[in-house]
C-alpha cells in the first residue's frame, strides 16, 4: 500500500515539474521574440528534460525588447 502512495506522488511531482517547465518555456520563448507555442510543444515532443537543457543552451542572448 505504501508504494502506491510514493508512486502517485513521484507522478504527480513529474507531471508537476513538466507543466511548470512548459510554461516557464512559453513565456520565455515569447519574452525573447520566439513563438512560444511552437518552442513549448518541441520542448515536449523531444525527451522533456533533454530538449529543455537544449533550449537553455541555444536560446536568443537579448530579450525580444532589446532589439
Amino acid at each position: 500500500m505504501g508504494g502506491t502512495l510514493l508512486e502517485a506522488f513521484l507522478l504527480f511531482l513529474f507531471i508537476g515539474l513538466l507543466v511548470l517547465s512548459l510554461i516557464w518555456v512559453f513565456k520565455y520563448a515569447e519574452q525573447r521574440g520566439k513563438s512560444g507555442c511552437l518552442i513549448a510543444f518541441l520542448v515536449f515532443l523531444v525527451s522533456w528534460p533533454l530538449s529543455l537543457l537544449l533550449w537553455l543552451a541555444s536560446r536568443p542572448d537579448k530579450y525580444y525588447d532589446e532589439y
